[in-house]
């Protein structure tokens, strides 16, 4: 797994990537990507719409579960990738860059300020997977 050093994570493994001054990128992280195993539909939001920060934006569908996309920054949407929405694919085999999800215009860009730098968000990816291992190996042994 990779964390590029450029973008900030939050808790809910998605990444925010700095454009302009006020606008963001945001997508699913790879060890979301990989966890999901596979991703089979996504619901995403329209071209200006608003949000606050933590308000659900969408989902993503995997075979198990539906999951909640919740915005990591408050904000107006001014793109939405239409490649992702066509080829879900793209969220497994390039989450950080043709994978990227949707476009935000900030209205409070000190939010950024809450977000995980890289080297938090491997720890705690760590921590999860540390979590999670015990647990399927005692699966197996049943």
């Amino acid at each position: 797994m990779k964390f590029p050093e450029d973008r900030l994570y939050t808790e809910k493994h998605l990444w925010v990537k700095k454009e302009k001054k006020k606008t963001v990128k945001i997508g699913v992280t790879d060890y979301f990507a990989a966890k999901e195993v596979e991703i089979i539909d996504i619901d995403l939001p329209e071209e200006g719409e608003e949000y606050e920060r933590d308000d659900i934006f969408g989902s993503l569908e995997s075979v198990e579960e539906v999951y909640d996309l919740y915005m990591p920054v408050s904000g107006m949407i001014v793109a939405v990738n239409e490649k992702v929405l066509d080829n879900v694919d793209l969220l497994n085999e390039d989450p950080y860059e043709e994978g990227w999800l949707i476009k935000v215009e900030m209205s409070n860009p000190q939010e950024l300020e809450d977000l995980l730098p890289p080297e938090d968000y491997e720890l705690k990816v760590s921590e999860e997977i540390e979590e999670i291992t015990p647990e399927k190996l005692g699966e197996e042994e049943e």
